[in-house]
């Protein structure tokens, strides 16, 4: 059986700055490319249930011509899940609670149903109170369409394209 939640880290760790490039290329041009270093992988534990859960992909980069840094947080999701936009913010939460930097919240979604798209956001809420409001970028490639990325040089989109709406 593939191990697709490995492949996809392996493509984004080795190509970053072109995963970063073709899909979120205003946070490519916020970083210094020199800096970029990837963090071991994080293993977060649920007091209350006991579950471990392992942050896929966590990079520290600089901010260009700061002192600056931040994290990059991508996490690959293979299926639909409900609870999602919750799992995101604890680690959103986690994270920046451990490094004590902002957290850029990335999820791409692989999987090939449903077609609809992915909620990206995670609230509470009262009557008389917006408490929270977390948002995360969202890549859903059964979204998008591999037309548009057929001419680019890029070895992500490439490997990815198989994924695509075709």
């Amino acid at each position: 059986m593939v191990d697709h939640d490995r492949l996809f880290k392996e493509l984004i760790s080795t190509f970053f700055i072109e995963f970063l490039e073709l899909f979120l290329p205003d946070v490519l041009k916020d970083i210094d490319r020199d800096t970029i270093q990837f963090l071991p992988q994080e293993i977060l534990t649920d007091v209350t249930s006991g579950d471990k859960k392992t942050i896929d992909l966590l990079a520290r980069v600089k901010y260009r011509q700061q002192d600056t840094f931040f994290l990059i947080h991508v996490e690959a999701q293979s299926y639909s899940q409900a609870i999602l936009t919750k799992r995101i913010f604890q680690y959103f939460a986690r994270l920046h609670e451990k490094y004590d930097l902002p957290v850029y919240p990335v999820v791409i979604f692989s999987f090939d149903e449903p077609k609809r798209p992915e909620p990206t956001n995670y609230s509470v809420t009262f009557p008389s109170l917006d408490v929270l409001q977390f948002n995360f970028a969202a890549i859903q490639l059964n979204q998008l369409s591999w037309r548009d990325y057929l001419t680019q040089r890029n070895p992500v989109a490439a490997a990815l394209m198989s994924k695509m709406n075709v």
